[in-house]
């Protein structure tokens, strides 16, 4: 039995990490055996993550992250939870191997998923012109020609976020009845660097190293057209990653997990959640990791109440791992 095992291996899982360690909780990390790393694992440069002016690729800024949770003493394992126990004070999580391991208190770091068009050439160019985050992307795209692709809020907010920097930004819909509010309708509506293409998906995306063009199809005719464009955003929503914690942790009506105000606290004691896991609006690296900060913290205040003959133990058996 462990003190404390995290469950994820994004900004958020590794930076709680970081913080449990150096408070001597000799935490275990379980990163995917797939998608260790999180989504920065697909990106390319990341300029606005503190500390990197010159900008650091997603894979590196992860390698360092999870460098130093190491050099604390945190032990990372490649393998997949499939199963979870965490209604009793001892926590169990199950391993892809079939190995279970114990632990005090958990942390759930698992992340969202961007949904996918599902296209020809979509994960091919991810981080060479597919993108899912204005914000984190935009600024690449100054003086080009970028499509954003979907009808709710999400992708007004992306669609006008990028005017910023683009010459031109298209906004491709499905149908003429867009999902967004009206008020943000009539602010994309009203910017005249906006475009709106109705009636039309993507069917492919085509480009040698970068985006050149969408292959697009009418929903009403079925024709075809192609448009020219320099980056394609995908605003169709994301999807925490809650499926491990259905009908253990109470969820918001996102579908995020619910915490207890600023708190990393779930509805049981001694689960903690960390990252875009429970944050519906932001979902940046930045904002994942000071989200995991909060975890490791809370964390360690929960330990620190629990009877020093269960810690002990505990401590124990992790020195005979």
């Amino acid at each position: 039995m462990r003190q404390l095992i995290i469950i994820g291996s994004g900004p958020a899982g590794f930076t709680a990490a970081i913080y449990a360690a150096r408070a001597n909780l000799e935490p275990l990390l379980i990163a995917s055996s797939v998608d260790a790393g999180g989504e920065l694992m697909q990106t390319t440069e990341v300029e606005n993550f503190p500390g990197f002016p010159e900008a650091i690729q997603g894979p590196d800024l992860m390698a360092k992250i999870q460098a130093q949770a190491e050099k604390f003493g945190t032990e990372v394992v490649l393998d997949d939870v499939v199963e979870l126990d965490l209604k009793s004070q001892i926590k169990k999580v199950t391993l892809g191997s079939g190995k279970v391991e114990e632990a005090l208190a958990v942390i759930y770091a698992t992340g969202s998923a961007y949904r996918k068009l599902g296209v020809e050439g979509e994960d091919r160019l991810s981080g060479h012109g597919v993108s899912w985050c204005a914000t984190c992307d935009g600024f690449f795209f100054r003086e080009k020609v970028v499509a954003v692709v979907g009808g709710g809020d999400s992708a007004m907010e992306e669609a006008t976020f990028l005017t910023r920097f683009a010459s031109k930004v298209y906004l491709i819909h499905r149908s003429e009845n867009l999902r967004a509010s009206e008020i943000m309708q009539e602010r994309a509506k009203s910017n005249p660097k906006i475009e709106f293409r109705f009636n039309k998906t993507v069917s492919r995306i085509e480009g040698d190293e970068l985006v050149s063009k969408l292959i697009l199809s009418d929903t009403t005719d079925g024709s075809e057209s192609e448009l020219e464009v320099n980056g394609v955003f995908v605003a169709i929503g994301s999807d925490p990653r809650v499926h491990l914690v259905h009908g253990q942790l109470e969820l918001t009506a996102d579908g995020t997990i619910k915490v207890d105000g600023r708190t990393s606290r779930t509805s049981l004691e001694g689960v903690f959640a960390a990252g875009d896991v429970l944050d519906p609006t932001y979902r940046q690296a930045v904002t994942a990791a000071g989200s995991g900060t909060v975890a490791a913290l809370d964390a360690q205040h929960y330990l620190a109440a629990l009877p020093r003959e269960l810690l002990a133990e505990a401590s124990k058996q992790t020195a005979a791992v």
